[in-house]
């Protein structure tokens, strides 16, 4: 029978509701594994409700109804979380460690030790207030709207016309979406100041010095720290700026412009970058004969996606920007938000979130929801590593003529974005590291590490971007703190796949879908090893994949 999300529905927990249930799993704990299968199944119905009242929410910012309720589930989320930790305390303190492993994995274990570090009582009002910022911050870029070419968009419809041939009309996209952050960046400052204080503060009720620390473990990473981090960033500077500066200069003369500005940096086909063949009904049903081609578990789990309704693609005002995949695991079943523009962007966003999804899939029997997503970094990988595995049928996507032009593209877009990730990344170190910045000196911060990782970026007579602004436009600082050099590693080891999927596709394909099965059975590291990718920790991870881009490219 084939599921349907319009047929999934939840009831409303309460805080009775879950205090009552926390206290029927603690009357199970002599029976250790009946207490646990319990406690999952109460963890997925939780996680089911919520994972469905913020996708309602993120589908139309504006309805009253969505709103409320995402309120009241971040209202109730604290409360969630003070009942799963002491769980967690309560099976981390018997003395029988290897029966909890035997029964739950030895990973999980460390995932609970690490969690239980994350919370008291004491920040309850603070993670309620965070995601309350947080919600103030995507209904306010929702919020946004401009005429450009004749057409009224938000900030996702600005994407064809930031990317178009003609100069001036890139500029003119550009011209726009600033102008709305420099009228808001009062706004923005503020919401933004109020998260790193408040960030700071329930670390240090944690007993943590600082905010970077306690960001770390709610990432749940266990096998590698801020130091390990820094000398991946280092690595970017040494091997991965170099070519992005000549990969950029190369353009700016084959264009025969005199400087290149930001505005030329989307630009990336010299003939215009490569546009899907057709609107979102063309791309969706185009998709389905690419994964026949590629791989028949991807075909039909894609059939059961588009079928069931677990899709939901098209561009709407008061639609929450970018793109996610969400999953509901009562059922197993994950389900993909995007924002279709008419751009390569499309192609893009429909590969990366149809990765997460198959992870989340193929890992669904795994025991334990505590298993369902490897952590951030790792699923990652996935996500950019699809993306690189349908490079054999863009042709399909965006036509055949084109499909050599997108492959180029998407490579270079690729590179081009490692130092930009890995500055997002510095700057929140250095925020978090002196939260008592006032709002011109973050602003500095991230001006003196652009010029650092992307010493090439001439914003012209863009103002709020120029003094530093940038980084106000990126999600991920706001709400998700750290969550942003993971797109960076796991794009390392996602080139290592194009690596291997030019000299041995079906090699490839397979070691993609046997990482996806091991969902997150172990830390990033261990699954890493377990596809035969290098750490990108190692030395020389970024060096080899850059040899390979600048024989493909010709940028040597």
């Amino acid at each position: 029978m084939t599921l349907r999300f319009a047929d999934i529905a939840y009831p409303t927990p309460s805080r009775e509701s879950l205090a009552q249930g926390h206290a029927a799993i603690e009357a199970k704990l002599a029976d250790r594994s009946a207490a646990i299968a319990a406690w999952d199944k109460a963890r997925r119905d939780y996680e089911s409700w919520s994972a469905l009242v913020h996708l309602r929410f993120s589908q139309d910012t504006a309805d009253p109804a969505a709103k409320a309720a995402r309120e009241y589930a971040d209202a109730l989320a604290p409360e969630a979380t003070q009942h799963e930790t002491a769980i967690k305390q309560r099976l981390l303190a018997d003395p029988d460690r290897a029966g909890l492993e035997a029964l739950v994995g030895a990973h999980t274990v460390r995932l609970w030790e690490n969690d239980v570090t994350t919370f008291d009582p004491a920040i309850s009002a603070d993670l309620e207030e965070e995601s309350k910022l947080s919600a103030r911050y995507t209904e306010l870029l929702a919020s946004a709207r401009f005429t450009i070419g004749g057409e009224s968009v938000n900030l996702s419809g600005l994407a064809p016309f930031a990317e178009d041939a003609d100069r001036a009309l890139r500029h003119e996209a550009e011209r726009l979406r600033w102008s709305f952050f420099a009228a808001n960046r009062e706004a923005l400052d503020g919401i933004y100041d109020a998260l790193v204080k408040l960030r700071h503060g329930m670390a240090v009720k944690l007993g943590d010095r600082d905010f970077t620390a306690l960001g770390y473990r709610r990432l749940r990473r266990l096998d590698y720290g801020p130091q390990e981090v820094a000398r991946y960033r280092e690595q970017v500077l040494r091997h991965v700026v170099p070519l992005v500066a000549r990969l950029l200069e190369q353009r700016r003369a084959e264009q025969g412009w005199d400087r290149l500005r930001y505005w030329d940096e989307a630009l990336i086909d010299p003939a215009g970058n490569p546009k899907p063949v057709g609107d979102h009904d063309t791309l969706v049903a185009a998709a389905e004969t690419m994964f026949d081609r590629m791989d028949p578990r991807l075909a039909d789990f894609y059939r059961m996606l588009r079928d069931g309704g677990f899709m939901d693609l098209k561009n709407r005002p008061s639609k929450a920007g970018g793109g996610f995949c969400t999953a509901f695991p009562k059922q197993g079943v994950p389900f993909i938000f995007a924002n279709f523009n008419g751009t390569h962007h499309d192609i893009g966003v429909f590969t990366h979130e149809m990765g997460h999804a198959f992870q989340c899939w193929e890992s669904r029997a795994l025991p334990g929801i505590d298993q369902l997503w490897p952590t951030m970094e790792a699923a990652e990988i996935h996500s950019m590593g699809l993306e690189f595995l349908t490079h054999p049928q863009m042709g399909l996507l965006v036509g055949d003529a084109a499909a050599d032009r997108f492959r180029r593209m998407h490579l270079i877009g690729s590179l081009a974005f490692l130092p930009y990730g890995v500055c997002v990344d510095h700057f929140q170190h250095e925020v978090y590291a002196n939260p008592g910045a006032t709002p011109a000196e973050r602003h500095a911060i991230w001006q003196r590490l652009e010029r650092l990782y992307m010493p090439w970026t001439d914003y012209g007579d863009l103002p709020h971007v120029a003094i530093g602004g940038r980084w106000q436009a990126k999600q991920h600082i706001y709400a998700s703190p750290f969550y942003y050099i993971d797109y960076t590693l796991a794009l390392c080891c996602a080139l290592q796949f194009w690596v291997k999927s030019r000299h041995d596709p079906k090699a490839a394909l397979d070691a993609y879908v046997a990482l996806c099965g091991r969902g997150g059975s172990m830390p990033f590291s261990g699954l890493v090893a377990s596809a035969g990718l290098i750490s990108p920790f190692a030395e020389g991870a970024l060096a080899e994949v850059v040899r390979e881009a600048e024989g493909f490219l010709g940028a040597g």
